[in-house]
């Protein structure tokens, strides 16, 4: 009976094994982001992204396209995230199906993390190239270190070809010329599979020993010390120094072939320009603005003050990357997302061009399935119920200002 314990112990702990081996290969395939279970407020009153471009919609492997556009840092930063001091432009993609070849802020190189400063609104491109084929979801995105990363607008890209092409190929400082998808890739299986190997050495050594049932009946009676053979002991420092030994003489004999090595850079980069974006001359007061939770829609009413010298109009209202349009004043022409775009979501009840001059107090309505499609509208279930965005407005000539707004939303439920 003892003897069967045993057997069915060390077979149970061999499935084990194998179950969880054959769980590291499996890798399911991931199309699009969790940016809908970010919190609203953190979409809304973070980085405002707008203007933005992805370059193409179809891709082939080894083709670049470019992500690029700007994005606004809020003035209203919520306190309980951090602030953006030490940021990082990235792309949210699901893995490593394109690499980024380069990446830009106000024109300049930005390969690690950046200081950014509240209210200011800064440019950005991204430079892609393709390497898995697929339809993927490609978003903006901003690492902030406390805060996480801050996930903008996203928008299917389809790469075609054969990844078994791709080539990424790099000039060394010193003159040599790797392509980084292949480069020393079989020293890398040799290592993987060479520890692989000798972890699998050190579990067999063990489990030739009777193992859980008769080892916990030894310790209940006492006999705990005799469990470790001095065998055992010499087997045990056999691996160690082994282990040590093998370390080293690997370290020496890659010091030797790479003599000159660069650390991984880590800096982080200040002075960053921003856009020095126009004084508006139209002033916003946001009188109340409410959530109509039955019918998807939030209600604004506003009083907007023209201070320049030509009539302007209300155009489109942007907030977590969801475009609210007046189709009769603002029209998009960069093939936004369509599940972002609410091309006739903004009605103004009043936007005949106000003159200079003149101020007029409006009801704006943004209104469209997005609102619960991505969630913003679990803003009303925060502990500080504000919203926040941008507002776009045009005059005769169809040049545009950009004002931002912010303050409190009060849910309606009939």
């Amino acid at each position: 009976m003892k003897i069967l314990k045993d057997k069915v112990a060390k077979l149970s702990f061999v499935a084990l094994l194998i179950t969880m081996t054959a769980a590291m290969f499996y890798t399911p395939t991931a199309s699009a982001h969790g940016e809908k279970s970010q919190a609203a407020f953190m979409r809304m009153r973070t980085i405002h992204w707008f203007d933005l471009n992805w370059s193409k919609e179809e891709v082939p492997v080894n083709d670049t396209m470019t992500i690029s556009g700007k994005f606004f840092v809020f003035t209203g930063w919520p306190e309980t995230v951090d602030k953006p001091e030490i940021s990082f432009l990235n792309i949210g993609i699901p893995g490593p199906v394109f690499i980024r070849a380069g990446s830009w802020i106000g024109g300049q190189l930005v390969p690690r993390s950046v200081s950014l400063e509240l209210g200011e609104t800064y440019d950005f491109k991204v430079l892609l190239k393709a390497r898995r084929p697929g339809d993927w979801h490609v978003h903006t995105m901003l690492n902030v270190k406390g805060g996480g990363p801050i996930i903008g607008p996203g928008k299917w890209v389809t790469v075609t070809g054969s990844m078994g092409s791709f080539v990424n190929p790099i000039t060394t400082l010193t003159g040599e010329t790797i392509d980084l998808e292949t480069y020393n890739l079989g020293n890398t299986y040799f290592w993987h599979a060479f520890w692989y190997g000798l972890g699998l050495l050190w579990m067999a050594y063990w489990m030739r020993k009777p193992m859980f049932i008769p080892r916990i009946i030894a310790v209940d009676a006492g006999k705990a010390d005799s469990l470790i053979t001095p065998t055992d002991r010499k087997v045990a420092l056999g691996f160690a120094v082994g282990t040590i030994a093998i370390v080293a003489m690997a370290m020496a004999s890659t010091n030797e072939k790479f003599p000159i090595t660069t650390p991984l850079q880590a800096g982080l980069l200040r002075g960053i320009k921003s856009i020095e974006m126009p004084v508006p001359t139209i002033g916003v007061k946001i009188e109340d603005a409410t959530y109509r939770v039955p019918g998807r829609a939030m209600q604004m009413t506003m009083t907007v003050t023209n201070n320049g010298d030509s009539p302007i109009r209300l155009g489109e209202f942007n907030t977590a990357g969801v475009r609210f349009l007046d189709a009769a004043v603002a029209q998009d022409e960069s093939g936004y997302p369509d599940d972002l775009l609410a091309e006739e979501g903004l009605t103004v009840s009043d936007n005949s061009p106000l003159a200079p001059g003149q101020s007029r107090t409006i009801q704006v309505t943004a209104s469209d399935a997005a609102w619960e499609v991505y969630r913003l509208a679990d803003l009303i279930y925060d502990p500080d119920s504000r919203f926040a965005g941008l507002l776009f407005f045009y005059d005769e000539a169809g040049n545009r200002q950009m004002v931002t707004i912010d303050a409190p939303l009060i849910p309606t439920f009939i």
